[in-house]
């Protein structure tokens, strides 16, 4: 098996960038950006802590993420599973990346900076939704944000209707759990789990 351990031999292993690719990276977000995120319903946070690298989805409504001024962004922390992954990994390790994804387009937007978490009421209350204000908000300084071309997601033909897979073409996440965990019965797990995705996403 070869193996590249050096970053001379990865830069050998391809050609060189074009100009374009190379002079795109942005150190704050520009009116493109703005708009990018105001439409963007998704992102995913990658971050690293003790434990590692670790990436974790944030979805809501369009525009969620709120865009402070042209190097912060605000990404309100909604009810989730409260193991406190990527927060405890920020509390340890500030670097963060985010790629957003607006439906329906192709190409997405990354944004690389650090990260803190908040609670100042001022911060979180605009962000309410349903009455709920959320617990905290990772308010992320950006020095590096770039739109990355759409050619992975139209490989992977992500927005494509014909792609999905039927419902029952995969097993429920009750069923999962109780696969994996002792005592989980998958019946009960799957109606928590409705029970919360519609009675208690906020």
């Amino acid at each position: 098996m070869s193996v590249i351990d050096t970053s001379d031999d990865l830069r050998n292993t391809y050609a060189e960038p074009g100009e374009a690719a190379s002079k795109k990276l942005m150190p704050r977000l520009d009116g493109h950006a703005r708009a990018f995120i105001a439409l963007s319903p998704f992102l995913v946070v990658a971050s690293r802590g003790p434990g590692g690298a670790d990436c974790s989805p944030r979805g809501d409504g369009p525009g969620f993420v709120r865009v402070v001024d042209d190097n912060t962004v605000l990404i309100p922390d909604r009810k989730g599973n409260n193991l406190l992954d990527t927060l405890g990994n920020v509390v340890a390790d500030p670097e963060v990346g985010l790629l957003f994804f607006v439906p329906g387009v192709a190409e997405t937007l990354r944004a690389n900076g650090t990260a803190r978490i908040v609670t100042d009421p001022a911060l979180l209350e605009p962000m309410a939704v349903r009455g709920q204000v959320p617990a905290s908000a990772m308010q992320v300084t950006i020095r590096q944000v770039y739109f990355h071309c759409g050619r992975s997601l139209i490989r992977a033909r992500l927005w494509d209707p014909s792609t999905q897979i039927e419902k029952g073409g995969f097993p429920s996440l009750g069923r999962i759990i109780a696969d994996q965990v002792a005592g989980i019965d998958a019946d009960e797990a799957d109606k928590r789990l409705e029970e919360a995705y519609t009675t208690r996403l906020y």
